[in-house]
């Protein structure tokens, strides 16, 4: 079979597929290519006549794994190669999920270094979009604790890749959303954990002002730190929020209080949104009641909280992306500098708030120094994480006008959550992206390697 045969043979085996990222919008009719072995994936980029993304598990919420020429099912590569007990070295395909890597590590006293808040992610797509976790602020993003990994690039040749070896491919792939390469396998350092619970302090705020005060006040006594944020309150309670503020529970707290083995998870039931929702379901005043309740309900104390809990409360609701009807939502991640990120923060819920544009998942977290990641999300400041129904033209002007607030003060969207922002709003987002592109270019001077999203940033063109 030659090497044209063999890429319509992957193309066809599976056809066109509706395919989207999380959000379901944008929605795009993709070719799935799914190739086991590195041979086989030598081949498919050996023919010049193709352009593809991998996909992972297609949780990036946005257009940044889809792509209609082809997106590449690495989920089948998910072996672990290796797993040193003593140091917390694993190394494992990129196709492992961090699901996956807690089972496996979590009873020896092992757990992700920091974590989205989703644990159906694999370790490539960690890569891609540099995760990061409700500890940044104290520990850094993904990219800290990559030691190494192989790249497929272009040519069909594997480079390896490190701090010290390729150092600039490493980085401009720790965030580079796939677009440098296909990662083949990775060594991830893990971290040392007592136990599977975190000892949190709740606590309420009022408003936005007593949230950042709260935030700045506690960021140095806590390893994690997160605040859900009304963002639909006005007025004296504009920005009202609960946080929870934890650290790493002892094994001896976690014997006394549960009478549980400290490092196994509780056993929970999950649950599952059977259909799309009605797109009506999702309008402001359920919301407006949603986050009315959950504000009240919740109330200042101390308790401990079993890491599925803390890290990914909304795992255990399988398809909840569902409730937001058929045409999907959008997320809204901004990031701003420490300096100005209260005003600008202000700024962004009054305008959220004025629009009626309801979202009840708002999630308000620390951020520490940026690494060398040359399209890296996040540097020292604060992120609001919002998801919008996805209403068309309307939802669109809102982003629009929220990117608008971005430039004014500095900040940037996430790429892993984007589906909205224009090229020249995010070349004034990322200042090295021209460092980006020149290295991409020398990597894959055909482009092969390109997704919706990156054609809509600019990164990439359509052809």
């Amino acid at each position: 079979m030659n090497d044209l045969t063999a890429l319509n043979a992957a193309r066809n085996s599976s056809g066109l597929t509706r395919l989207s990222g999380w959000g379901n919008y944008p929605k795009l009719d993709c070719n799935l290519l799914v190739q086991r072995r590195v041979t086989e994936l030598q081949s498919l980029l050996q023919t010049g006549s193709v352009s593809l993304i991998t996909r992972g598990l297609g949780r990036s919420y946005g257009d940044s794994a889809i792509n209609s020429d082809g997106v590449l099912l690495q989920r089948v590569r998910d072996r672990f190669l290796s797993f040193d007990t003593e140091s917390g070295c694993l190394t494992c395909e990129a196709g492992v999920s961090l699901e996956e890597i807690i089972q496996v590590v979590l009873s020896k006293g092992w757990f992700l270094p920091t974590t989205p808040g989703t644990k159906f992610v694999t370790v490539g797509g960690a890569i891609a979009a540099d995760v990061h976790g409700k500890n940044h602020h104290r520990d850094g993003s993904w990219g800290q604790y990559v030691h190494r990994f192989s790249l497929l690039i272009a040519d069909g040749s594997v480079l390896e890749c490190s701090r010290e070896q390729n150092a600039e491919v490493f980085w401009a792939t720790v965030g580079g959303m796939g677009l440098t390469g296909i990662v083949l396998e990775a060594t991830i350092q893990l971290m040392q954990v007592p136990s599977a619970y975190v000892n949190v302090n709740q606590r309420k705020a009022r408003n936005l002002d007593e949230t950042f005060d709260l935030l700045l006040e506690t960021d140095d006594q806590y390893k994690y730190s997160v605040a859900w944020i009304d963002c639909l309150s006005r007025g004296h309670r504009l920005g009202r929020s609960v946080l929870f503020l934890g650290n790493d529970a002892s094994a001896e707290l976690v014997k006394d209080t549960t009478k549980r083995e400290p490092l196994a998870l509780p056993t929970k039931r999950s649950k599952s949104i059977p259909i799309q929702f009605p797109g009506l379901a999702m309008n402001k005043l359920a919301i407006k009641a949603f986050n009315g309740l959950y504000y009240w309900r919740h109330s200042s104390k101390n308790m401990l909280v079993d890491f599925d809990s803390y890290f990914y409360p909304l795992d255990s609701v399988h398809h909840w992306n569902r409730i937001y009807g058929k045409r999907g939502f959008v997320q809204y991640q901004a990031l701003f500098p420490r300096e100005c990120s209260r005003e600008a923060m202000t700024r962004l819920l009054e305008i959220i708030s004025k629009s009626g544009q309801a979202s009840f998942l708002a999630v308000l977290k620390s951020s520490g120094a940026a690494n060398q990641g040359l399209l890296s999300y996040l540097f020292d400041g604060h992120t609001l994480a919002l998801d919008f129904p996805y209403r068309g033209e309307k939802t669109e002007r809102l982003c629009h006008e929220l990117d608008q607030i971005m430039l004014e003060f500095g900040g940037r969207v996430y790429l892993a959550k984007d589906a909205l922002v224009s090229a020249d709003t995010f070349a004034q987002m990322y200042p090295r992206l021209e460092e980006f592109r020149k290295i991409k270019s020398r990597l894959d001077p055909e482009t092969v390697f390109r997704s919706q999203q990156s054609d809509r940033i600019g990164i990439t063109y359509a052809t």
